[in-house]
């Protein structure tokens, strides 16, 4: 075994990396500690631009974002982009429109600008560089020359006898060549890439706190993986590294598939002379598969919500979709949000010791339950105004008719807005159109009472009775209900379901019978905001019409 001393270790660094110009002390420098209060966090979202933005991807950024806005820190965008073969088309476009699409956005980073760039990890690869030519001086790094076949053949002989699979110890064959032997190697123009020099061994122990997960322990890690490619790019795992370093991350915030890359990170940091951040895992979102009953991570391919696009296609509403993401990050977020009318996302203290350490199940109830609570606490305006936005792009018929409507489609959206329990019909803008076609005579036309889903044929004489010759539009709900209760008296029925249960026989029905049959034939549906409310808005004369279109249904029926 030959081992370098620290002047052959100098000339190997000098000889792999000739055109390196600065040492690291000069971007120590460049990149100091920043100037923020006590407290304050630096959080980063680091995606690869190799697929589509999904959910928890989402979710991941929206927990950096959130962590460090409350501190009054620094939510960094760092496009990750080691894996250029991975790499799709549009795949950094995709995340920073994405991004963008659901308001969640960063104050530092690609696009975004700073002090702590480049945020494209290709336009660093010398930075990177020069803490590698370190590494080599101190003996932690080494240019390793094994061919793609000699690599399978040591897994290969590995697996055949049940020892860990990789590049360590005995199998490391080239982390103590001479000078000269390497010398030898590159005049052969042999191809090679820098592994570390790893100084851990695992049968000793090392423990981490992490800020989720709590005290966790692992063995020292003991691999000489890769730290730069034949090419000289750097793996995801050194990059972080140094990038988290150099941009001062406080707080690393990520999937916990990272958790088993943890000692290897760990020992970056310290044989890289780093302060290292706090790492925090997140749990994954699950689902209980359809097909074979068990826990599953959310899959863009199985799970069409689990794509960010479906978001914004079906019309969920960015901030209901915050809403929900806070749900998942912290356990008591729901019951803050329901019992605090007035309060916004912002108000809330988020805490990692509130996350879930486990997997977190998607939920689409609650994700509907969520929504429909923050477009009860909306103006009918507020709702009108984000449909437009949302038929613009995706229904732009109904978009013309909403504009064309406007003063009625915001009567009917404040319908029962007031008071204590607001109405909760509404859980994505694509439903305003099926809520309220029958506001709007070319779809109730359309429909011609295809949403009703009963079998009754009301009393069309009785309902146009009243219409023509009772219905008062200027009376307040409470008259209007008492003069209808008079209506249905004179006819025959029970001012009160209650009487009419008590004595069935003496009459052909109750007044709730009547309003039955008043929303019916004038919404289409038995069910819909307050009756007498829509009249208002409609008019007598709309009514009218209406009734003559369910004669014709009945008549077809």
């Amino acid at each position: 075994m030959v081992i370098m001393d620290i002047n052959e270790r100098k000339q190997l660094a000098d000889l792999l990396f000739p055109n390196i110009k600065h040492n690291r002390d000069y971007y120590e420098q460049k990149y100091p500690e920043r100037k923020l209060k006590d407290g304050a966090m630096v959080t980063r979202y680091g995606p690869s631009p190799t697929g589509s933005v999904h959910l928890g991807n989402l979710f991941s950024a929206f927990c950096d974002m959130v962590y460090a806005k409350q501190s009054d820190g620094k939510f960094i965008l760092r496009i990750e982009d080691t894996d250029q073969k991975r790499a799709v088309a549009d795949g950094i476009d995709n995340i920073t429109g994405v991004l963008k699409g659901f308001n969640i956005l960063p104050n530092e980073g690609y696009t975004y600008g700073g002090e702590y760039g480049p945020y494209l990890q290709s336009e660093r690869t010398e930075i990177y560089q020069t803490y590698v030519k370190d590494l080599i001086v101190q003996g932690y790094a080494y240019p390793c020359f094994m061919t793609e076949e000699e690599i399978a053949s040591i897994k290969e002989e590995q697996e055949i006898n049940k020892t860990k699979i990789g590049i360590y110890g005995y199998y490391a064959v080239d982390r103590d060549l001479s000078l000269e032997e390497v010398k030898e190697k590159l005049n052969n123009k042999e191809e090679y890439v820098i592994r570390l020099k790893s100084p851990g061994n695992a049968k000793k122990e090392i423990e981490i706190i992490d800020a989720i997960k709590g005290k966790m322990k692992f063995p020292e890690y003991d691999m000489d993986m890769v730290l730069l490619k034949k090419d000289g790019t750097p793996t995801y795992h050194l990059a972080h590294v140094i990038d988290d370093h150099l941009m001062h991350t406080t707080h690393v915030i990520r999937g916990d598939e990272w958790v088993s890359s943890l000692p290897l990170h760990i020992q970056l940091f310290e044989i890289l002379g780093f302060n290292r951040p706090q790492y925090a895992h997140i749990a994954p979102i699950t689902i209980k598969d359809s097909e074979t009953g068990t826990i599953r991570k959310i899959s863009k391919r199985k799970d069409l919500w689990a794509g960010a696009k479906y978001y914004e296609e079906v019309g969920i509403p960015i901030e209901a979709l915050h809403l929900y993401l806070a749900t998942i990050a912290n356990t008591n977020f729901e019951e803050w949000y329901l019992n605090n009318q007035n309060k916004k996302i912002e108000d809330f203290e988020f805490s990692f010791n509130k996350q879930a350490i486990g997997g977190t199940s998607f939920d689409e109830a609650k994700l509907n339950n969520i929504c429909k609570t923050y477009f009860s606490r909306k103006s009918g305006e507020e709702v009108y105004n984000e449909t437009l936005k949302y038929t613009e792009k995706f229904d732009k018929e109904y978009h013309k008719l909403l504009i064309e409507n406007k003063e009625k489609m915001i009567k009917f959206l404040n319908i029962e807005k007031d008071g204590d329990r607001p109405r909760k019909d509404i859980s994505k803008y694509s439903d305003v159109k099926e809520e309220f076609s029958y506001a709007l005579d070319e779809l109730f036309i359309q429909e011609n009472y295809q949403k009703y889903d009963g079998d009754k044929i009301y009393d069309i004489n009785l309902v146009t009775d009243y219409i023509e010759n009772y219905l008062n539009l200027d009376l307040n709900n409470e008259t209007w209900f008492s003069e209808i209760k008079e209506f249905a008296v004179k006819n025959g029925y029970a001012s009160s379901p209650k009487e009419y249960k008590n004595n069935k026989e003496s009459f052909k029905g109750h007044v709730g019978d009547i309003c039955e049959a008043l929303r019916v034939i004038i919404t289409g549906r038995t069910k819909s905001p307050d009756l007498f409310s829509i009249m208002k808005i409609l008019g007598k004369e709309t009514i009218i019409n209406r009734i003559n279109l369910y004669k014709k249904y009945i008549n077809n029926c």
